[in-house]
């Protein structure tokens, strides 16, 4: 029980890492395509959670 408990952890910190590097790389695409008058966002619509198994 107690590794499903760590792999949960892990499983939900790698989310949290990979959210945070896209809103990132998002902001820096927006700054670019702000000053070429573009709209584009790839956001998704619902937040990401950490599966349950």
């Amino acid at each position: 029980m107690f590794e499903y408990e760590l792999q949960q952890i892990r499983t939900a910190e790698m989310i949290r890492e990979a959210d945070n590097y896209r809103l990132v790389r998002e902001a820096a695409r927006s700054g670019r395509d702000d000053s070429e008058g573009r709209v584009h966002s790839r956001r998704h619509r619902t937040p990401r959670s950490a599966r349950v198994a």
